[in-house]
């Protein structure tokens, strides 16, 4: 008889599965804020924020970098299908750092030309590089 007490975490990007695992809670943001997921929880779909996602097993904390996407939740198990995501272990800080400066270089430029679309892509590439160094600083 299959445990009722836990959920399923499944993270899955273009590239492939990024995490799987049994959770006693999930933490998730969305657009609308954030959500926290237990077992037998109502069934759900959202949209995901580009930010941490949090999976509590075991006494322990797994921490991923979730860049978008959105969740499905229903019969104990999530599907986070994401436009891309790293663990926190797997987050290279310097290459983090380094996207940062990237985009905050673009983001002037496209400022100074008042170019929206570029401001807008460059403000997307922003966000997913703090979100990745605050995780792998966390």
């Amino acid at each position: 008889m299959a445990d009722d007490s836990v959920i399923t975490v499944s993270i899955v990007t273009p590239d492939g599965k990024v995490y799987e695992h049994s959770a006693d809670m999930l933490v998730v943001s969305t657009k609308g804020g954030q959500l926290g997921i237990m077992a037998n929880h109502l069934p759900v779909i959202a949209t995901l924020a580009v930010d941490e996602t949090r999976v509590k097993h075991d006494g322990e904390e797994d921490r991923i970098a979730v860049n978008g996407g959105f969740i499905e939740f229903s019969n104990n198990v999530a599907t986070i299908v994401a436009d891309s995501a790293e663990n926190q272990s797997d987050i290279d800080l310097a290459r983090a750092e380094s996207a940062r400066k990237r985009a905050e270089i673009r983001l002037k430029e496209a400022r100074e030309k008042q170019d929206k679309d570029s401001a807008l892509r460059a403000q997307v590439a922003l966000r997913r590089a703090i979100n990745r160094i605050n995780i792998a600083n966390k």
